[in-house]
């Protein structure tokens, strides 16, 4: 009869078998991983999801048109109605003038872009910044205008953006429509919020066409956004795809193909295929 000492000693080589396969597997998972993750970290688009998914975010309502029933007050501080201000393509953006922390960021981003775009604004486009707090005045936002506009290098933009660049606030429940009207999820934490960097562009007749997200935007894609709304079609959120294959050239002041970057992803991706064979390539057994 074996003992127990011996059938441990004989079950060694498949514990030991067992033990590699695991390890192998183990370290495969774990090299795909890293690698997903950085191409993630640079270019994924979230999947579709709904508004009951999301709290904090943005949930893309494309192709559906905004309501009417949505009421601002302008930077003179009168009421006026947000369909009534959608006459040409538009950028819709929710901020709020007071946010110690990604707002100022988004709103640089805007006007850089609208700084180096070859497109007018106020005739081609136009911006238009509300913000989702109820308590905010009209005050404040003219303030935040003017400090934005000062950022822009080129005077015929500012001078432009003073027109095709719009500030308002509004009440409670208008901003509430406006808000899960376009998907934008945000949530109240203690005096401030916590929201998402994003921008809605939407078509004259009021439907919505592309999301732009981030806090920095590509001419080209900016300009896209605009020229694609103005034609009613709608698109995918494509900017992240866009940072990854593309590098700004500020010499050539424009957008190049990053040849470097998608070769070396590439190279990454052949590199850990070739590893994770040589990994799990069985080994010859040896001849007796």
């Amino acid at each position: 009869m074996i003992s127990q000492v011996g059938l441990i000693w004989l079950a060694k080589p498949v514990i030991k078998m067992k033990n590699q396969l695991f390890i192998k597997i183990v370290l495969v998972f774990v090299l795909l991983n890293a690698f997903f993750f950085e191409v993630q970290a640079q270019a994924v688009i979230n999947p579709a999801a709904t508004d009951a998914d999301v709290e904090i975010g943005i949930v893309e309502h494309l192709d559906e048109f905004l309501p009417d029933s949505i009421s601002l007050t302008d930077e003179e501080g009168k009421k006026v109605w947000l369909s009534d201000l959608i006459d040409k393509p538009t950028i819709i953006n929710f901020v709020y003038f007071r946010c110690p922390g990604i707002c100022s960021p988004l709103m640089e981003g805007v006007a850089d872009v609208m700084d180096r775009s070859d497109l007018v604004p106020g005739k081609d486009y136009q911006v238009l910044t509300i913000s989702f707090d109820p308590s905010e005045t009209i005050d404040l936002g003219i303030r935040k205008k003017t400090n934005y506009l000062n950022l822009m290098n080129n005077q015929a933009k500012v001078d432009e953006a003073k027109t095709g660049w719009k500030f308002f606030v509004s009440d409670s429940a208008s901003i509430v429509r406006a808000t899960h009207a376009t998907g934008f999820k945000y949530k109240k934490a203690g005096n401030d919020f916590l929201h998402a960097a994003s921008l809605t562009v939407v078509s004259p007749d009021g439907k919505i066409t592309r999301y732009l997200n981030g806090l920095t935007f590509l001419p080209f894609e900016w300009k896209m956004a605009i020229v694609e709304a103005s034609k009613g079609q709608s698109g995918p959120t494509i900017n992240k795809v866009l940072r990854f294959c593309f590098s700004y050239d500020p010499v050539g002041q424009t957008y190049v193909f990053n040849v470097t970057k998608i070769s070396a992803t590439l190279i990454i991706f052949f590199a850990l295929t070739l590893l994770i064979y040589l990994i799990l390539k069985p080994k010859k057994s040896k001849a007796i």
